[in-house]
């Protein structure tokens, strides 16, 4: 077999598409390209088009996954999960015939090399993301130490992270209950009501007590 044809994508520049024998086969990123060697008239045998075709897979996927790493940091497990997603069959509607068919899920392995690329890179950090999670979520509006230690967990992130980035945090519950009660004091009629309320997020009873005490 011979490759025939490599052109630029139209809509990625950062593509080409790859032609074997005047068919199109597959397409890869100008850094695979070059990491491949392939130029136009080469020989190649089915082996080697199978491992192009791999790559070309593994290219698209990583593009993806890393858009969504960059979107904001993620836990190891989100980014596991979003992974496996891939995995799964879904459904598309053809554009030529308008019927639903199914796109195959890409493979594990694929999935798992993926990850460990991201993971070298950098791009998948625990802790990394637990100081962001700490210092970022509901900054406006205010959070208690209790909730972000609890959303942290669902996240996948071990008690030895949570713990070391919670110490290290400068957020304390007297100035997150003082943001809420900023914010929610007008709502609720009287201090029982807005007990129950702040005490649902996560504050102590006698950290809310103090609170609202000092609010008055």
């Amino acid at each position: 077999m011979k490759i025939t044809d490599i052109s630029i994508q139209a809509r990625n520049p950062n593509r080409v598409n790859v032609s074997i024998d005047g068919n199109y086969r597959f397409s890869l990123d100008i850094a695979q390209l070059v990491d491949a060697g392939l130029k136009k008239g080469q020989e190649i045998d089915e082996e080697r088009l199978a491992e192009l075709e791999s790559e070309s897979e593994f290219g698209k996927l990583y593009a993806r996954t890393l858009e969504y790493c960059l979107m904001r940091p993620h836990s190891a497990r989100e980014m596991r999960d979003y992974l496996y997603k891939k995995t799964r069959t879904t459904k598309y509607k053809s554009r030529r015939s308008g019927e639903i068919l199914d796109r195959e899920g890409v493979s594990p392995a694929l999935t798992e090399r993926v990850f460990d690329r991201l993971e070298q890179k950098g791009y998948i950090d625990d802790e990394k993301f637990a100081r962001y999670w700490v210092e970022n979520r509901n900054q406006v509006k205010g959070s208690s130490l209790r909730k972000l230690t609890n959303e942290l967990r669902v996240k996948g992130i071990s008690t030895n992270i949570i713990e070391t980035i919670v110490a290290e945090s400068d957020r304390s519950d007297g100035d997150e209950l003082a943001k809420i009660i900023a914010k929610k004091r007008s709502k609720y009629s009287d201090d029982q009501k807005l007990m129950q309320y702040l005490a649902r997020q996560g504050f102590s009873y006698d950290d809310i007590k103090s609170a609202l005490s000092g609010d008055r």
